[in-house]
């Protein structure tokens, strides 16, 4: 049976409704950067998505080619994830998507080196004959968090925020959106076939 993320990592891609507490190791993903509204039909953003699942799925289905990767187990596909900031912004302003930078990411499973990540990238442009140059390896550590399921459109994410910041105080923490460290949301729905209000997201942010 496939190695499943979701399934063997609950603590990452399942958490309550109610905000908790979470220390996130560091992990390895394929990344996409870009600004813009996600919405844009088109746009960087759809088109970010779809670079990542052409690495991701040239990586899952190397075991069909003459191509071995060392370790390599069989896996479902992490879901897709996105790091969210505007600058000179303290926390997210959903009215202004076009003021939008992020980075688009799936996670890698642990035997996909730097190296092997190239390969992929080499193998994808050469079988799909596309421009995988904006995908990355990237490597985020995101250390401590409060984090909790996001049930609802990504509209209403505020209200959900909200209490996260304040569960994060009552536990002598605050918000530390600092450097590197950003909204972080975990799509577990497909947006083009599930009802908004049925959008389940796991929403993370860092704390000090």
């Amino acid at each position: 049976m496939a190695f499943d993320y979701k399934k063997e990592y609950k603590e990452f891609y399942l958490p309550k409704k109610q905000p908790g507490l979470i220390t996130v190791p560091p992990m390895h993903f394929i990344a996409v950067r870009g600004k813009g509204n996600p919405n844009v039909e088109g746009g960087a953003y759809k088109r970010s998505i779809e670079l990542l699942y052409g690495i991701a799925y040239t990586i899952k289905m190397s075991k069909m080619g003459d191509h071995r990767i060392e370790g390599y187990f069989d896996y479902v596909v992490p879901p897709l994830e996105g790091l969210w900031w505007q600058d000179g912004t303290s926390g997210i302003d959903y009215t202004r998507k076009e003021d939008f930078e992020w980075i688009s990411m799936i996670r890698l499973p642990e035997f996909v080196t730097e190296e092997e990540f190239s390969w992929a990238v080499a193998e994808a442009t050469e079988k799909k004959n596309t421009d995988f140059s904006a995908v990355e390896f990237l490597t985020y550590d995101e250390g401590l968090c409060v984090q909790c399921m996001h049930i609802g459109s990504y509209d209403e994410e505020p209200a959900t925020i909200e209490a996260m910041d304040a569960f994060a105080r009552e536990q002598g923490f605050s918000p530390d959106m600092a450097g590197t460290r950003r909204h972080h949301e975990i799509y577990l729905s497909d947006a083009r076939k599930c009802k908004p209000e049925n959008l389940k997201t796991v929403i993370r942010h860092p704390v000090r």
